[in-house]
């Protein structure tokens, strides 16, 4: 290994521990330091077979993934043969298999931790029913759609010392790993204040669903599973759909801002406890396609100790970030200290602290950009289940950063201040409030 990738995946490391809490709990198959960790992926569209190739292949001597399961079998199919080629190139010998039912793999012993990356709606039913079968979670984001899952869901992981983690993987980039250690070292003072955006919509328009008989080779009834029934449609199980239909999503006001309300979480977790408020309002995409989803949104919280958090989609955010951002990335987390600021994107980052901004971008681009490490968000994960390594995108914190989205989603749709009670899990004196937060699952599931 050449002596500057040796430095950036020991600082990646050693960030990470310093970044997490301590949660090294027994795991439910023990593991040896050397031991490679069995996967199994359910769901493996676009963003399943991205992670698989990009994330999961990458790393031969971590992890073997073996099983591979989707409502499509062209996806399956297509996913264990990426896997076969992958492994063949490195002459490696694995027996993978492809299932249209997830309880298959669920029922493997062989298989120690399991890769969801369904539509949203499934998240977290499906994590349940995998930590119950004592497998570690690696749950894409965001987390999903009803507040009481995702307490039965810590319950279970709890319970099963089951590992949990998050698919936010700007946590594993180094830049924004030593912007947080600034952050919480005092480098800017006290936060005060929080800037986030992200994206609003693809560049898309809702579409008509015309009824149509279900092609061979997909099982429709699964790919609804707990959500509640319609009739096919090509466009109602495509990619954008599992975005922007609310039976299985609240939008990109999670979808995509679980990335940069992940990096707030993990930036001033401290400061992030007891009630707090939204009120905001937002944008719909226009009558008459199957999208409901909110598509804009303009929000804003405020913490009983204080602390502001201003939450906008993008087209929202433009043109408020860039009078203090000195350059636009899509997707953002601005820290406002007492002593200055800290700005991270996706693909930059900015102080209006000399010295902070050099040091955060000592490895951007001659445009500015910086790139990421994705993929170590996986590897720390494996070390994570044989025990070496604290988590690094834990349950608690999905469950915090997702919560954000899901009350600024409310808080436009009543057209109402919403206060949070984040220890009783309610929304304070308002029952009809809460029942957005509360999805009831079509039966069996």
């Amino acid at each position: 290994m050449k002596r500057r990738n040796f430095l950036r995946n020991t600082a990646i490391g050693v960030a990470a521990a310093a970044s997490s809490p301590m949660i090294l709990t027994s795991c439910s198959t023990v593991k040896g330091a050397n031991d490679r960790i069995v996967f199994g992926h359910i769901g493996l569209g676009n963003r399943g077979a991205d992670e698989l190739s990009s994330y999961f292949l990458r790393w031969p001597d971590q992890i073997r993934s073996v099983a591979f399961c989707d409502v499509f079998q062209s996806r399956r199919e297509k996913a264990m043969g990426l896997a076969q080629k992958s492994y063949q190139e490195k002459n490696i010998q694995a027996d993978l298999k492809a299932y249209n039912e997830f309880e298959r793999i669920l029922d493997r012993k062989d298989i120690d931790a399991v890769a969801i990356t369904t539509p949203d709606h499934w998240h977290v039913p499906l994590a349940i029913l995998a930590a119950q079968a004592g497998k570690h979670l690696h749950v894409a984001k965001p987390l999903g759609l009803s507040h009481p899952d995702f307490v039965k869901l810590a319950k279970v992981c709890k319970e099963n010392k089951i590992h949990f983690n998050y698919g936010t993987q700007q946590r594993s980039y180094l830049f924004m790993q030593q912007a947080v250690a600034m952050i919480k070292n005092g480098d800017i003072g006290k936060v005060e204040r929080v800037d986030v955006w992200c994206p609003r919509v693809n560049d898309v328009q809702s579409p008509l669903c015309i009824e149509e008989p279900v092609p061979a080779g997909l099982d429709y009834d699964r790919y609804i599973g707990p959500a509640p029934f319609h009739p096919y449609c090509p466009a109602r199980v495509d990619m954008q759909s599992s975005y922007f239909i609310y039976d299985y999503s609240i939008g990109f006001i999670a979808g995509w801002g679980a990335h940069p309300l992940d990096i707030m979480v993990m930036g001033i977790r401290d400061q992030l406890t007891g009630n707090y408020t939204c009120q905001g309002n937002g944008g719909y995409w226009a009558p008459g396609g199957i999208w409901d989803t909110i598509n804009s949104w303009d929000t804003n919280y405020e913490y009983a100790n204080g602390l502001k958090l201003h939450f906008m989609s993008d087209e929202i955010a433009q043109p408020l970030v860039m009078k203090y951002r000195p350059k636009w990335d899509g997707n953002g987390t601005t820290f406002f200290g007492t002593k200055g600021w800290i700005s991270l994107g996706r693909s930059s980052a900015s102080s209006d602290i000399p010295a902070i901004h050099k040091a955060l971008n000592q490895t951007a681009n001659a445009d500015g950009w910086i790139n990421g490490e994705g993929a170590q968000l996986v590897k720390i994960f494996t070390d994570t289940i044989k025990g070496t390594t604290p988590e690094l995108s834990p349950l608690d914190e999905a469950i915090l950063s997702d919560t954000i989205s899901h009350i600024g989603n409310i808080a436009i749709r009543t057209g109402r201040k919403i206060s949070w009670d984040p220890a009783a899990g309610i929304t304070t004196g308002d029952e009809d409030a809460m029942k957005l937060f509360v999805r009831e699952k079509r039966r069996p599931w």
